[in-house]
């Protein structure tokens, strides 16, 4: 796909992906949070697709009310988008798949993944491909702006419409775009009688970035039930907002009992929320090394996620305080990452991953490296990478073939 930024165009990465689901499923869905570019995404890559929206309260209305002769209205392909809205088309939809198996005929968006999961799994299993989009990735960003410093993706973040013109306001655009979302998405999605507590559970997410979550502290803090902290917390997550890493353990049974990391899906919006306004607050503040691991994790995700693959992220911790950022398990083999936010990360700044290899065996760490602000890429002593975050993606195509 190709998208509008600095006035030129830039891929995104994940179209590949896309175009090799659009030729095995007669249905492909893109999910992921509001404004990432889903439908830009799909735009751009079938121009010569039908379109429609669901945002539309008349146009949903016909779609619920009559749902096959709104479905037989537009040639095919057709662009469905905010498919979430009329969540009973999903039924419709499997017969007409079921009549014609012709693969890329739907392409689907949606911003709300509760609806989305639940109408794909009943539905449409089998037949229709999906796709999380994330928001613009640093290498995506450094595709039209090869200059710009990491520190000011993380503070900016990667949603498309701010980097549309360079005259966009972060400080103006980001407040319009939470209230948008949790007066359009959470109303629908949940039924959250007091928005201002709600709010309040999401700032205290993103200050908790990069940190252990403890769900009775996180309700204690917004003053609500532990249980609502966790269906809540599962809504972000859905949403696409913030993203759990799951603690790695050799054991798989035990990872399950272990708390996750939650980490803010986009630094942009987490530094909003903080009450960061600038990258210079960012980097004198206490939380500039959490914000780094948590931009470091997201384009880990997002360079797992355009690869078309389904890899999770954990985080490894011991109890005597011994870590390591990034945990990837492929097969037998391990992919470990810390996130350093300096410019030069020593011997001392890979004592978890000497940890680490110690605890899993030298032999099935495939990979650690550090990832930090440096300039150039070098090795430290004990054979641990140090990487600048523009490095990491073509790493991890590498390690993940």
């Amino acid at each position: 796909m190709l998208l509008h930024i600095y006035a030129m165009w830039i891929d995104r990465k994940i179209n590949r992906v896309l175009l090799r689901m659009a030729k095995m499923f007669p249905a492909v869905l893109i999910a992921g949070p509001r404004q990432a570019g889903k439908t830009a995404l799909l735009r751009h890559t079938f121009p010569h697709a039908a379109y429609v929206s669901l945002d539309n309260p008349a146009v949903a209305d016909a779609a619920r009310t009559a749902p096959d002769s709104f479905l037989s209205g537009f040639r095919r392909p057709v662009i469905i988008d905010e498919i979430q809205y009329v969540p009973s088309l999903f039924r419709h939809l499997k017969v007409v798949i079921d009549a014609d198996q012709c693969p890329g005929q739907f392409l689907l968006t949606g911003s709300q993944s509760f609806p989305l999961m639940q109408g794909v799994s009943e539905s449409l299993a089998g037949r229709c491909g999906l796709i999380r989009l994330n928001t613009l990735s640093h290498e995506e960003i450094r595709a039209v702006a090869p200059d710009i410093e990491p520190v000011r993706c993380v503070h900016r973040g990667g949603y498309p419409a701010l980097y549309a013109g360079t005259d966009m306001d972060g400080e103006l655009w980001y407040p319009s775009y939470v209230a948008t979302y949790v007066e359009r998405d959470i109303r629908n999605m949940l039924n959250v009688q007091d928005l201002t507590v709600f709010n309040r559970l999401v700032r205290a997410c993103a200050v908790r970035t990069a940190q252990t979550l403890n769900y009775t502290d996180l309700a204690r803090d917004v003053a609500i039930a532990p249980n609502t902290a966790r269906q809540w917390v599962s809504l972000l997550v859905a949403s696409g907002l913030i993203t759990l890493a799951d603690s790695f353990h050799a054991n798989r049974g035990k990872r399950l009992i272990k708390a996750p990391k939650v980490h803010i899906s986009d630094t942009g919006l987490g530094c909003h929320l903080a009450g960061i306004v600038s990258e210079t607050m960012l980097m004198g503040s206490a939380m500039f090394g959490a914000f780094w691991e948590s931009f470091v994790v997201g384009q880990v995700v997002r360079a797992i996620a355009d690869t078309g693959l389904s890899i999770p992220v954990h985080h490894w911790r011991t109890a005597v305080g011994q870590e390591v950022d990034i945990v990837l398990e492929i097969g037998d083999s391990l992919i470990a990452f810390e996130c350093k936010a300096g410019e030069h990360p020593d011997a001392d700044d890979a004592r978890g991953i000497r940890a680490f290899r110690q605890s899993q065996g030298s032999s099935r760490v495939h990979f650690a490296g550090i990832v930090s602000r440096s300039p150039a890429d070098y090795l430290l002593p004990d054979g641990t990478e140090v990487l600048g975050v523009g490095s990491l993606p073509e790493k991890l195509r590498e390690l993940l073939g």
